[in-house]
């Protein structure tokens, strides 16, 4: 059905306040104001999918913007303002979305999650109308032209060179090599096989790939196929379920090729399932965000406070995804405080204004000053392991690729 508008409100209220970052001497200082900030709060706004298929990552990543939200109300929150959440359910279904995303958009600043590729598609042009600031829980590379959209990370395509180079120095791949690329098609998978493209022209690398349906369940066919050609690596840019599959497989055909998985491609769950002893052997996840066993100051933050708040709940990287995009995304909100602005313009400015953003090791340094550039161009590998809380444990720290920086030249 075609994209019905809504007649939004255009006005800002503009209103004398009091209101002070870190309630200090700018208690008394006169901010602009917009929509979803009152006298004494700013609404943020959650749409997600917290019933449908990924509901079980959405759960985890929410706790993580909950866990820090805590801490800077405790502080006296953002320009004398308490910062809350006001979350919708989309239950992955993209009429649902647009009905939950009319309802909510007008009642809040920005939008501190933005979930599900489909959703995302329908919606952004109204977010680009309405210049709503949005943190996409997506890290694809076609979002990076929109100046309202805040990737909290390096890109999948970039992830995928960083994770490729990773298996070359350790002797995984050489030159010459096949490497094997399942991937779903849609802006995440298309986004992450053009990673694997650009290694096999650069190291003369021939690439098998097998694109896949989002809702594709056997896999027997692609990774026989795989298989059959000689890969030495095989990228997985492919749903949990369908981590799960493609490693199942692979079992059963005694094939103990290594797989690198993009992030979004794993969840501890699997380590549940009858193939986690087989993904705990052969299976690495490539991310731009740290795991939840991270060295860094940032991870070892974040652990110490879900531990606190959620000793009963078993901890993910999304606990530290939702923590450090909430980080970021106050960090903006804060600095446009600042400058007297909290209205969305003002917060948009403070945006694109933000560069050398530390996380403490979260992320590498964020820079969002340059429209279709990622913010961030290092990544973690880490390897799977039951017996850490969350199932991952570091093998390589931040590093970004040569390839990376040659393929940022290029793109200039």
């Amino acid at each position: 059905m075609p994209f019905r508008r809504h007649v939004l409100p255009t006005a800002l209220a503009l209103a004398v306040l009091v209101a002070g970052c870190g309630a200090k001497e700018d208690d008394k200082a006169k901010v602009k104001t917009g929509p979803g900030v009152t006298d004494d709060k700013i609404s943020l706004g959650i749409l997600t999918d917290m019933t449908g298929p990924f509901k079980a990552s959405a759960l985890v990543r929410m706790k993580g913007y909950e866990l820090y939200l805590k801490q800077v109300n405790d502080r006296g929150g953002i320009c004398g303002r308490k910062v809350e959440l006001k979350t919708k359910d989309h239950a992955y279904d993209v009429q649902k979305a647009l009905d939950a995303y009319f309802d909510l958009e007008p009642q809040v600043l920005g939008l501190l999650e933005l979930a599900g590729t489909p959703m995302t598609a329908a919606i952004e042009p109204d977010i680009m109308q309405t210049r709503t600031l949005t943190a996409p829980a997506s890290w694809a590379a076609s979002l990076l032209g929109n100046p309202h959209m805040m990737i909290v990370g390096t890109t999948y395509d970039l992830d995928v060179i960083n994770g490729l180079d990773h298996y070359k120095r350790r002797g995984v791949i050489k030159e010459g090599d096949t490497i094997g690329h399942v991937y779903v098609q849609g802006s995440y998978g298309d986004n992450a096989v053009e990673g694997s493209r650009f290694v096999g022209q650069q190291w003369n690398m021939k690439v098998a790939e097998q694109p896949i349906g989002e809702t594709t369940a056997d896999l027997a066919q692609q990774i026989a196929t795989l298989k059959a050609s000689g890969a030495k690596a095989v990228v997985l840019s492919t749903t949990p379920a369908q981590t799960a599959a493609a490693v199942g497989v692979a079992a059963a055909l005694k094939w103990d090729v290594p797989f690198m998985v993009n992030v979004v491609g794993f969840d501890t769950a699997i380590l549940d399932s009858p193939v986690g002893p087989a993904v705990e052997k052969q299976v690495s996840v490539v991310t731009s965000v740290a795991p939840f066993t991270g060295s860094a100051a940032g991870p070892r933050e974040v652990a110490a406070a879900f531990n606190e708040n959620y000793p009963n709940d078993k901890p993910a990287l999304y606990v530290d995804h939702g923590y450090t995009v909430a980080m970021v995304f106050l960090a903006v909100v804060e600095k446009a405080c600042k400058n007297g602005d909290l209205s969305r313009d003002g917060v948009l400015k403070a945006f694109h204004d933000t560069n050398g953003l530390d996380t403490k090791g979260l992320t590498g340094a964020l820079h969002y000053s340059l429209v279709g550039r990622p913010s961030s161009t290092q990544s973690y590998i880490t390897k799977v392991d039951r017996s850490a809380p969350g199932g991952l444990t570091t093998v390589e720290e931040l590093f970004e690729s040569e390839l990376v920086k040659a393929k940022g030249t290029r793109a200039k």
